[in-house]
């Protein structure tokens, strides 16, 4: 293990307040969108907005990266330039790219992330963009552990990956299907996700071999069982995907591998977090009782058919137990977790319908919910919406504090204190005032107790040393003086003593591991044009926004196989008349198979 380095855990921020949670629960670092080009249209901020977090972060030393990871127009160019350089003045600690366009602009020297919109998933690639200046390469999510060994041993570069939420079952950057279908570029941060809808799957024949289910809908990721071996791997960003989540989910996935982090922090005893604070929290953080569709580990140790989700697209929640028996308006649930009024339940109905209703009471073993509709013995049931839980989440209990240790001492002419962080920051004032010994025995509790009254601050004492020939007299509103002063003085010194990362790029000439660009280069501007002209491309195609037409174009690539998933892979004697072809109402798409690298590609006929 490389025992240089810290664990970075990286949470969404879909706005201030959500932001400011995920701090607040742990994240060492957030990131978050501007007004534009962030990748997510739906998740954007002001730029005020996006100051005043990053204002709030770094009182932890926590990190705020701003995601600037669309594809840009000629026309947008300066403007995204803008945005870059205000939120550069703003303390942001760094920029998430797709467009290549930015290599070429006037930057100030902050770094800069390749997104996995650049679709890092080759060596040859990755090493590419190291060369060229970036500081992190942001992987993409189909890679095994061992290709994340192999990188690590080839590269220098940081590297961060994703643990958990959504997966997008193309390669990111790779995928044109919400654009084909609806004018809703994914490059431009306006996916209408079609992935999440029903499609039949038919051979060359038309015979059906699955119909009306949910084909390229993957479960949700979860890699918390294997941190250590990512750890190990040569990651050291930890990323939680989900800027268009709600507050409560980054609350709970955020203390749930703040608290996993630390352990393993713990128990390794060499690596660190990468920013300051303990976060004490309100409640016993669980992934499964906010929005999930089910968990996979995708194709981190091996390819699994455990991966769809092919019955529904929504969340389904954690599970409950099994229908019992079914009375009048009523049901009884085997189950060791208790039901009350207000919880959310779901359940698939006998045609494998996904259905939902509440709970309105609960006595004794019966459980009435709102509509008994569908509810049969056998049924299993699910709890999508945990009323107790949340109501947990909601409360502000949750803190954040750093830990210091403070000494307060006699000295000539009256008295000195001193507060130490867990950063080794330190502050000291003194005070010339007359010694008057302490008539009462409690005077040194009076100190401590006056001391560490902290309040709303961002401290928590750990210990009060007291240094002095005899006890002596202090009224309570000195020492409250003292206290804030010396607070203050200590919020200022961390201020000015935050970890900066500046970078600036070094233009060069490295050349590209390829001559020629298709349209899955996403170059969608002049700029871009330049970049990869400059390192030896020479021929582009325009982005797939910018194609005429569409036609027999691959819309899209993936590791998730339906050959694999319906048992249709050559030489299992299986009688498979190809091409196969996903359906919906309006389309139909060719599926085309790259055995050798194990891939599946969608094209619009």
């Amino acid at each position: 293990m490389d025992k240089r380095k810290n664990i970075e855990l990286l949470s969404p921020a879909k706005d201030l307040a959500t932001g400011m949670a995920a701090i607040n629960h742990g994240a060492d670092a957030v990131y978050i969108g501007t007004p534009k080009y962030g990748a997510r249209a739906a998740a954007g901020n002001s730029l005020i907005d996006v100051a005043k977090l990053i204002n709030y972060a770094h009182k932890y030393w926590a990190k705020v990266y701003i995601t600037l990871n669309t594809i840009l127009y000629d026309n947008e160019l300066d403007e995204a330039c803008s945005i870059a350089k205000s939120v550069y003045d703003a303390g942001a600690d760094a920029l998430i790219i797709q467009d290549m366009a930015f290599m070429e602009m006037d930057l100030p020297p902050i770094p800069l992330f390749a997104s996995t919109q650049t679709h890092n998933y080759a060596l040859d690639k990755i090493l590419f963009f190291e060369k060229v200046g970036f500081q992190r390469i942001i992987l993409a999510r189909e890679l095994s552990l061992n290709q994340l060994k192999e990188i690590r041993a080839n590269t220098n570069i940081e590297l961060e990956c994703f643990i958990y939420g959504a997966l997008c079952v193309s390669f990111s950057g790779q995928c044109y299907l919400s654009e084909a279908m609806q004018k809703r570029s994914a490059n431009r941060g306006e996916c209408a996700q079609p992935c999440r809808l029903p499609y039949t799957l038919i051979n060359n024949n038309g015979k059906v071999i699955e119909r009306n289910k949910y084909l390229l809908s993957l479960k949700d990721l979860n890699l918390s069982e294997y941190i250590d071996d990512l750890i190990n791997a040569g990651i050291t960003s930890f990323k939680i995907e989900g800027r268009l989540k709600d507050i409560n989910y980054v609350k709970n996935v955020t203390a749930f591998f703040r608290k996993k982090i630390d352990e393993i922090i713990e128990k390794d005893g060499v690596i660190n977090r990468s920013s300051s604070g303990r976060t004490y929290v309100a409640f016993n953080p669980a992934l499964a009782k906010t929005f999930n569709r089910g968990f996979t580990d995708h194709f981190l140790n091996h390819r699994s058919k455990e991966i769809l989700s092919p019955l529904t697209p929504k969340s389904i929640g954690a599970y409950l137990g099994k229908v019992e028996r079914v009375g009048k308006g009523y049901f009884v649930l085997q189950s060791k977790e208790s039901v009350i009024n207000g919880d959310g339940i779901c359940f698939f109905n006998n045609m494998d319908e996904l259905q939902g209703t509440n709970i309105n009471k609960v006595e004794g073993k019966k459980i009435y919910p709102a509509d008994i509709e569908g509810i049969e013995t056998g049924a299993i049931i699910y709890r999508n919406y945990d009323h107790i839980f949340i109501k947990e989440l909601q409360t502000e209990k949750t803190k954040r504090l750093i830990s210091i240790e403070i000494l307060f001492k006699e000295i000539e002419n009256g008295f000195l204190i001193k507060a130490k962080d867990k950063d080794e920051v330190e502050v000291e004032i003194q005070k010339k005032y007359e010694k008057k010994y302490a008539l009462k025995q409690n005077a040194e509790e009076t100190i401590r107790k006056q001391l560490t009254k902290l309040g709303n601050t961002l401290f928590v004492c750990d210990d009060v040393k007291i240094e002095w020939s005899k006890p002596y007299f202090l009224p309570v509103a000195v020492l409250n003086e003292l206290r804030r002063e010396l607070i203050s003085k200590l919020e200022r010194e961390r201020q000015k003593l935050l970890p900066k990362s500046y970078y600036r790029i070094a233009r060069n000439n490295v050349p590209y591991p390829e001559k020629h660009l298709s349209y899955l280069a996403n170059v969608s501007n002049k700029k871009a044009q330049a970049f990869y002209k400059r390192h030896g491309i020479e021929t582009i195609e325009p982005a797939f926004e910018k194609q005429g037409n569409i036609r027999n174009a691959v819309i899209m690539t993936m590791k998730h196989c339906l050959r694999y998933q319906y048992d249709l892979c050559p030489g299992r004697n299986v009688i498979n008349v190809e091409p196969l072809y996903l359906t919906d109402a309006k389309n139909r798409y060719r599926l085309e198979f790259d055995c050798k690298m194990c891939l599946m590609k969608l094209v619009l006929e």
